[in-house]
């Protein structure tokens, strides 16, 4: 899966700097051509006349080369790169690739870069225990970075804990399991809702929810870099659809995003209605400003918006899959398997706003997937991004 491809290998300074020549062999091995970045503290531990030989490339550490003022461009190398993996990734580089302190060459090269990328963690186990860290590391898992877990052992200082970097043929699999998984999907269309809808009340008020549209994000994100090509209908959030693939429909209203969905759906082979539609919208909008002064408080006579996923599982044809999203506060799992069956699902998330980091506007989210046999999936509270991914294993299996 790796032959053609090229990857940017970031070293950083950490005694783990010796297996990156191993993982750099096993990519060249693999049939990729490899760039790589060092830090400069990365020198210390490995040189780069080893990296050099090894990838038979020029190794770049600074922004120039001291001898010819020759300006290395992170622009370049980022536009270049199909992946890039940082292994071994110190503390130190972790927080600035969370924070943006682009003051070295790696750096500035992940910040450029527009493919996935790899990170592998390795430090001491106090470190990587430390709350700094730990929110470092989820912060670059929520931007998008696939974060390649540590392994327990023997550390440097003689300490045994989780801190060690995954071994190189580790790293090397979850790469190549990456780009195996972009064909997954390909030639597939999909359509993904995601956000509130805004019923408007009049010119200047409306009636919405708590809606982020993060979930929705993650899935239409995770689905492209499966191969899928994906049609978003989104309704008004702060987040933008990063993936080639995915074709944005902004929206507003709940009606405005079913004729969005009844226009694509019939060309579709997967729909996942993530959006949190309004069930209510004003019967007679008003064309002005409702003012306060001189009036009584208006009475607001709501009448029912129409029910997007019922309206395409009715009209979904053989071979067509269709999950739908249960947010639930009382009778979770009966209200859930009620809508199932009557939106002619294939499958429904339920997840709860009940708990501190799940559901409306947190980046974390706690689901239980029902399939229409009946059977159910319960998942632990993990990031959205990883959550997306369960949500599309479960599609790439049914499919």
């Amino acid at each position: 899966m790796l032959k053609g491809k090229h990857i940017v290998l970031g070293i950083t300074g950490g005694i783990a700097a010796y297996k990156s020549a191993i993982l750099l062999r096993l990519f060249v091995k693999s049939g990729a051509e490899v760039q790589v970045v060092m830090t400069p503290s990365a020198r210390e531990f490995i040189t780069p006349v080893t990296l050099s030989a090894l990838s038979g490339k020029p190794v770049v550490s600074e922004f120039f080369t001291a001898n010819t003022g020759q300006w290395n461009s992170h622009v370049d190398l980022g536009l270049w790169a199909d992946a890039m993996v940082i292994a071994p990734a110190t503390a130190c580089t972790i927080g600035k690739m969370a924070h943006g302190v682009a003051d070295n060459m790696l750096v500035t090269t992940y910040l450029s870069a527009k493919a996935p990328v790899f990170v592998a963690p390795a430090m001491d186990l106090d470190m990587m225990a430390h709350p700094s860290t730990v929110a470092n590391i989820e912060l670059l898992r929520n931007y998008g970075n696939h974060i390649i877990e540590p392994e327990e052992g023997e550390l440097a200082s003689h300490l045994v804990g989780k801190g060690r970097m995954a071994e190189p043929a580790t790293i090397c699999a979850a790469v190549e399991a990456f780009f195996a998984g972009q064909e997954e999907l390909k030639g597939r269309k999909a359509l993904v809702t995601a956000g509130p809808t805004q019923e408007m009340i009049d010119p200047v008020r409306y009636i919405s929810n708590y809606s982020t549209g993060k979930m929705g994000y993650a899935i239409a994100e995770e689905l492209a870099c499966r191969g899928a090509e994906v049609t978003l209908v989104t309704g008004p959030v702060a987040l933008k659809a990063r993936h080639q693939r995915i074709t944005t429909v902004p929206v507003v209203s709940a009606c405005e995003m079913l004729e969005a969905c009844q226009a694509h759906f019939p060309d579709v082979d997967i729909a996942v209605m993530t959006a949190a539609v309004a069930d209510y919208r004003v019967a007679s909008q008003a064309t002005s400003k409702i003012k306060r002064e001189g009036h009584d408080a208006p009475e607001l006579k709501l009448v029912k918006n129409p029910d997007i996923a019922a309206t395409l599982g009715a009209a979904k044809r053989p071979g067509q899959l269709l999950v739908g999203f249960a947010l639930e506060t009382d009778n979770a799992e009966a209200n859930a398997r009620a809508k199932l069956q009557r939106k002619n699902l294939d499958f429904v998330v339920l997840n709860t706003p009940n708990g501190i980091d799940s559901g409306f506007g947190t980046d974390n989210n706690t689901i239980t997937i029902i399939k229409a046999d009946g059977t159910l999936s319960h998942y632990d509270n993990k990031p959205k991004t990883l959550v997306a991914r369960d949500v599309v294993d479960q599609i790439v299996t049914m499919l």
